[in-house]
């Protein structure tokens, strides 16, 4: 992963070094995110093992700590605990929305991700747009940015890096500039660059 920041009309700029990252087991397939028109290639479902491709708003951070990492621009912040969850049953009416286990009441068939993970995985994350703000049933739930168990160690559908590179990009977002996650493969990248007004 490669950070860049541009203001207004301004050329982009590149921010840091490349960050190594694990995508989904299965490789990408096209989510629900900013790009219009049909695309070539797998769309996300979910359960799929497959990160989105495409390009998402960056949504709520969130993490164990009581507030973001020293020095953090101004961004939306989630302190997780032990009952809060990511829903991943299609059937519920809380499909890919984070909830307060208090706050609400789950049926015995539904499937719910924990957020307090005991692996540390989640001590650090961002929310990716994946299907959402318009949930669509079965088009995919609950993708993050969040900590790696390692190099080579692919994930369930999300994007993982080492903790002190994410605590990084934590401290750069700022949501008055619309983060945004393009993810793509190399050769359909280059197809898009200048559509979409890439670096």
């Amino acid at each position: 992963m490669q950070r860049y920041e541009r203001r207004d009309a301004a050329k982009w700029s590149v921010v840091g070094s490349p960050i190594p990252v694990d995508l989904g087991r299965n490789g990408l397939a096209w989510g629900r995110g900013l790009q219009t028109g049909a695309q070539r290639g797998p769309v996300k479902r979910e359960g799929d093992g497959r990160s989105p491709a495409g390009a998402y708003r960056l949504g709520t951070a969130f993490g164990v700590a009581d507030s973001l990492p020293a020095s953090s621009q101004s961004f939306p912040y989630l302190q997780t605990l032990p009952t809060t969850y990511c829903v991943e049953e299609t059937r519920s009416a809380y499909y890919n929305q984070i909830v307060d286990s208090t706050r609400v009441t789950p049926r015995a068939w539904e499937q719910w991700s924990e957020m307090m993970r005991p692996d540390g995985l989640f001590n650090w994350g961002v929310v990716v747009q994946q299907n959402a703000p318009d949930i669509r049933k079965g088009a995919g739930s609950c993708v993050f940015l969040h900590i790696w168990r390692g190099p080579n160690r692919p994930t369930a559908g999300c994007t993982a890096m080492p903790a002190e590179s994410l605590e990084e990009a934590l401290r750069w977002l700022d949501a008055g500039l619309e983060p945004t996650l393009v993810q793509l493969p190399e050769p359909v990248f280059h197809q898009v660059r200048t559509a979409w007004g890439l670096p």
